[in-house]
């Protein structure tokens, strides 16, 4: 046995079931009503998931708002994490990552005023502001939200990844798990994100048996498309190049702070430039330091034509930065993402049908 191996085990693996004790407690307050889940008079959407690290919950929230907000009033509730301002605070033109955090700022800019966006660490108090501040709203989805069990869901959505199976997954701190996968018995629609290319229906079962839902519970899968690039800085850019214009003798500068880089690098390897990778903590706070660091990078790399791509999630706080050279304005790109329902797995109109079918039966 390594020392790592022994580490986790003696020490990690003890924590872990000490963990899940507390988790299990916890929901069971719940189900048994000592703890209390409020309701509200708006049908209440939960987006959430059940392990730490990037599952792609974001484009999933992005895309039931959009399909919602056609035919709803719809307000996005996030806690807005890594904020450095307290309590209910309303998105504005204004509002910076710092006041209302990288998703709500992302999300309000992405929906304009289509969607009303706000933070609340308390999310039952934000929910009754939104209400007293637009009384029209009449739908709410709420990010990260899945084990904030103080707001009874109208739907509950759990996305989980694929190539991280929470089946093979324990709980933190000896594996990535918040919950048991026993909790995605509460969800009422479970997507399985970032899928490959091709799924065999091999695929789809050994999915389905593992997970193993119940008969009112429905599972999707999804991966994340990416879109063409787009500037970080559109008045300083005179042409936006395609990425499939880029050959050997041009590199990529790819800076990634999220969840989980893997796919965005993956992605941009799958060409045929040659790729630099410089990768950050998620929700990390782009310093003058690290700004100093990636011009520097940049000035020492190699090819005919370079550029620096990152990804939409950090294209939101770099866009913001005051220490971000203006000599790299001109070269820096993000990838936008969009999420794509597999085909023969549900698809992206049966999983839009089924979330309104939910909500329509939990609110009756």
């Amino acid at each position: 046995m390594t020392f790592k191996s022994f580490i986790r085990h003696t020490i990690l693996l003890p924590c872990s079931k000490l963990y899940g004790a507390v988790v299990y407690m916890r929901n069971k307050l719940f189900d048994w009503k000592i703890l209390r889940s409020h309701s509200f008079g708006v049908p209440i959407v939960v987006v959430g998931n059940i392990a730490v690290g990037g599952t792609g919950k974001t484009p999933h929230v992005e895309f039931i708002l959009n399909v919602m907000r056609n035919t709803n009033h719809v307000a996005y509730l996030s806690r807005g994490y890594k904020r450095r301002t307290k309590g209910f605070v309303m998105a504005t033109s204004k509002s910076t990552p710092r006041d209302i955090g990288d998703e709500a700022y992302q999300v309000y800019h992405k929906f304009g005023g289509d969607v009303v966006v706000a933070v609340c660490e308390d999310r039952v108090f934000g929910i009754r502001e939104l209400l007293n501040i637009d009384p029209g709203i009449n739908m709410i989805v709420l990010d990260d939200a899945f084990q904030h069990r103080y707001v009874k869901p109208t739907a509950a959505v759990v996305v989980t990844e694929y190539n991280r199976p929470v089946y093979e997954d324990k709980l933190l701190p000896y594996g990535r798990l918040r919950e048991s996968v026993r909790a995605l018995n509460r969800a009422d629609l479970v997507i399985v994100s970032k899928c490959p290319a091709r799924l065999k229906p091999m695929d789809y079962r050994i999915f389905s048996n593992n997970i193993n839902l119940f008969p009112y519970q429905t599972l999707f899968f999804s991966r994340l498309a990416y879109k063409p690039l787009q500037p970080l800085f559109p008045d300083a850019v005179a042409r936006i190049p395609y990425l499939d214009w880029l050959g050997p003798a041009d590199t990529v500068l790819a800076v990634a702070g999220i969840g989980n880089p893997k796919p965005f690098v993956r992605f941009l390897k799958s060409f045929s430039f040659k790729v630099k990778v410089n990768v950050f903590a998620d929700h990390h706070n782009y310093s003058r330091k690290d700004m100093e660091m990636l011009r520097d990078r940049f000035e020492k790399m190699r090819g005919e034509n370079k550029i620096i791509v990152t990804t939409e999630k950090d294209a939101v706080r770099m866009s913001c930065n005051p220490y971000f050279p203006h000599e790299l304005k001109a070269v820096t790109f993000y990838l936008p993402i969009e999420v794509e329902f597999v085909p023969g797995a549900g698809g992206t109109d049966a999983f839009a049908d089924t979330l309104r079918q939910v909500i329509r039966t939990n609110s009756q």
